[in-house]
């Protein structure tokens, strides 16, 4: 949890394009330790917002203070606090290059003129604390999406810095990834640093902030705890937008399960959804046909399986996402199966992957 000392403040910040403004007046202050997530519709500025503050956009208007001094358009002044404000990309950015290792030690050898062998000391000890020791002479071509992303935040943290600016961590990554990622940042949370995340991974978002800031419209239009944004939010904007993206999940560790109150719950969150008849039967016969007939009868090796529901309202899109243990195994592949013709009928994408376990994607049609 924060301090109360301010450690970054955001006053009237605007930032104007040929066509368009996607800052119009920002304000807002983070204080030390404090981990801020920043969500809403693509397009609303957020990524602009974070590129502002590193000063990777010059700002249209608006001042930026941090420890109190204000971040000028003096180059200098711009390097020096750059060092302790650091910025991981959803692109990973690394040097294709250069290997790990020399990925991670550059920037604390050229800008902080750390000695060579600290460096290196430094960076086997942070690969070694994210399980990655063993790619110190890999290089990103050789990385999963997952390493080069836990590589970018240990680049990141090799300066040293006080506060850390995600801009969608996750969203270049495979849905085996993901959680490895959000796993990692957990733990930076739990170390005190100061962060903001623009995520759009709503319910890592709720567990792990303090704050969470909603923009719309060129602004921060509703500042709240997680549980006021997500289970109370008080402005229509902000309403509309945390119903659009709920979710309804369930982990099933074994087949003994209540069959009928599953329906009922996923009966009730299509209703919360404002769902269509259509969509709702859709949803349930998903879960009878693929996760109850073709998986959770299928064997012990499966479990656990777990199932995740999406529906957004804007885009009347439903997605349901499927995982589960045991060897490769797309249950989609027999087509003979009456299961599958059923399914076949309701979809119109589906998309399996293995790594290390099986990921199923089904878009509704």
């Amino acid at each position: 949890m924060s301090s109360n000392a301010p450690l970054l403040e955001v006053k009237h910040l605007s930032k104007k394009f040929a066509d368009s403004e996607p800052l119009k007046d920002i304000n807002c202050v983070v204080r030390q330790g404090e981990v801020i997530s920043i969500i809403g519709p693509s397009g609303t500025g957020k990524s602009t917002f974070l590129r502002c503050i590193n000063r990777l956009e010059t700002p249209s208007g608006g001042q930026i203070f941090f420890h109190g001094e204000e971040m000028t358009d003096d180059s200098a002044v711009i390097r020096r606090m750059r060092q302790k404000i650091g910025m991981v990309f959803q692109s990973f950015n690394l040097f294709s290059n250069l290997n790990v290792l020399e990925n991670i030690i550059t920037a604390p050898i050229m800008l902080k003129n750390v000695d060579r062998s600290a460096a290196i000391g430094s960076a086997m000890n942070l690969l070694e604390q994210v399980g990655l020791t063993q790619k110190a002479v890999s290089y990103p071509d050789e990385l999963s999406g997952g390493q080069k992303q836990r590589i970018a935040i240990v680049r990141t943290l090799a300066m040293e810095p006080e506060i850390i600016l995600f801009d969608e961590p996750t969203s270049a990554l495979d849905p085996s990834m993901v959680d490895e990622v959000l796993s990692m940042i957990r733990s930076l949370a739990m170390k005190n640093y100061a962060m903001m995340i623009v995520t759009h991974e709503m319910r890592f978002a709720e567990n792990v902030s303090d704050r969470i800031f909603f923009m719309n419209d060129g602004i921060i239009y509703e500042d709240g705890t997680p549980k006021e944004i997500f289970h109370s939010p008080k402005r229509d904007a902000t309403k509309i937008f945390i119903n659009r993206l709920k979710t309804y999940e369930k982990i099933f560790d074994n087949d003994q399960i209540d069959f009928a109150g599953i329906q009922g719950e996923i009966e009730s969150f299509a209703h919360k959804q404002f769902m269509s008849s259509r969509r709702n039967m859709t949803l349930q016969l998903i879960f009878e046909e693929l996760v109850y007939e073709l998986l959770i009868k299928r064997g012990r090796d499966i479990f656990p399986v777990e199932m995740k529901m999406l529906y957004n309202e804007t885009l009347e899109d439903c997605e349901v996402k499927v995982s589960y243990s045991g060897e490769k195994y797309n249950p989609l592949d027999d087509s003979d199966n009456l299961s599958v013709t059923i399914l076949n009928g309701i979809i119109k994408v589906s998309e399996h992957k293995f790594d290390g376990k099986n990921f199923l994607n089904l878009k509704c049609k």
